[in-house]
Order: structure tokens, then sequence, then C-alpha cells
């Protein structure tokens, strides 16, 4: 609902002289979110003056969404796995949406507390999950394969996970959609520069399921609580 209202919200208020709004903010930062590792991902975000109260935006966010039956493994020579991933996911998000301003903050203190929507495609790319396999029990007969759950059944005999990287050329493409709604927090001793803290709920859905690990349920809907940590400049 609140992005919604937000996305059907128009200009309504002329700009005054005395007014802090600026016509253009550029900010970047990190996510936390309750799908992804200790760092959700990165993004890049545009705010373009509307009105007093109204701002709109675009930007475009990298994430990683991992299952919640991932457990790293250490194997008996430290090499850590995930024991059952079959493939990375992540997900690029381009989005639009508007931010309302709830309470400004004075010209170079306080904070200013904003209430966003934004909706946008989603485009999912799931990379196969490449590990070390000894086919023999020892180092004789080491090789680095797309794990497959039918065959590498053996816990010790896998010696370790290759990087992202080794399967990147097999990514395989999930276009989905993906919408959200939150607050932020802006904090600014300068009139030039913000930084603060956006925290909200997303949802996104893929009509082909995503599979990260094919022996548990995989879902094609994701909702997650985000926190995103920000700093940027204005203009």
């Amino acid at each position: 609902m609140l992005v919604a209202a937000l996305l059907a919200a128009s200009p309504a208020v002329a700009q005054t002289e005395e007014d802090e709004s600026f016509e253009r903010e550029t900010s970047y930062g990190i996510n936390f979110n309750s799908n992804g590792g200790l760092i959700g991902g990165a993004f890049v975000r545009a705010s373009f003056y509307m009105n007093e109260r109204m701002y709109q935006f675009g930007g475009i966010e990298i994430v990683e969404v991992k299952h919640p039956k991932e457990e790293r493994y250490l194997n008996y020579v430290g090499e850590p796995f995930v024991y059952g991933k079959k493939n990375y996911f992540f997900v690029l998000r381009p989005h639009y949406g508007r931010e309302l301003v709830l309470f400004r903050k004075a010209a170079e203190s306080g904070v200013q507390v904003n209430a966003l929507g934004a909706v946008g495609p989603s485009l999912g790319l799931q990379v196969p999950y490449y590990i070390d396999y000894s086919y023999d029990g020892t180092t004789n007969d080491v090789r680095t394969v797309p794990y497959d759950e039918k065959i590498h059944t053996n816990t010790d005999y896998i010696l370790g996970s290759d990087t992202v990287f080794r399967g990147l050329g097999q990514t395989k493409v999930k276009p989905g959609v993906h919408a959200r709604a939150g607050l932020s927090f802006e904090y600014g001793r300068y009139r030039e520069s913000i930084a603060g803290i956006e925290v909200g709920v997303a949802v996104e859905y893929f009509p082909s399921t995503p599979v990260i690990i094919p022996l548990a349920e995989n879902n094609n809907t994701f909702t997650s609580v985000y926190l995103n940590l920000f700093y940027g400049s204005r203009k």
C-alpha cells in the first residue's frame, strides 16, 4: 500500500527560498537483509526533486540470495564448502520509486525521516557452485566440478569449493519482479553530503523457481527485512 501511495502522489507545493531541498541526490551503500549473508549486497541510487515533500528516484542493487538451510562445513584439510549447494543465486534489481519527506532536518544538523516505496524488475542470475571432489578418496584424482547431488554424496570426498567466477559462463537468467517499502533516516552536518540508514521490507517473485539446494524446498517468492547503510552527495 505504501508503494502504491507514493507512486501515485503528484507534485503540489512549490519550492520556497528557505527550503533546504536539493535538485538531485546521489547515494551508494551496502545492503544487509534476512535472505543474505553477512553483507547482502550493494546499491547506487539517484533522487530528483519533485516538490518540497516529494522526490522520485531510480537505482540499481545487486544482492546474493541464500537458502535458509545453507551451512558451511570444513573438511579435514580445513577448506570450507556448503554441502548440498548446487547454485549461487544473485539478483540485479533496477528500480523506480518515490520518497516522501515526513520530517525535514535543519540545514546542517538533525535527522530527516523519509518514507519510500519502489518497484522494478528482477534479473536473477543462477550460477553453478563448483567443488573440489576426490573421486578415489585421495588427492590423486581431485577434480573441480559443478556440484551434483546424485554423484557427490560423500562429504569426506569434498575438499573445498571454487570461486563464483568459475561458473559465470554457465549462468542461467531468471527474470522476476520486486517491490519494497521502508523508512530512511538521513544525517548530515554539511549541506552537500548525506549519510544514513534505510530499513524496510521487500518482496520478490520469480515465475521460474531458482534452485539453490536441490534436496531442500526451493521457493519462487522471497520476503525479507533489509537494512541499507548509505552515503552520498546532493546539489
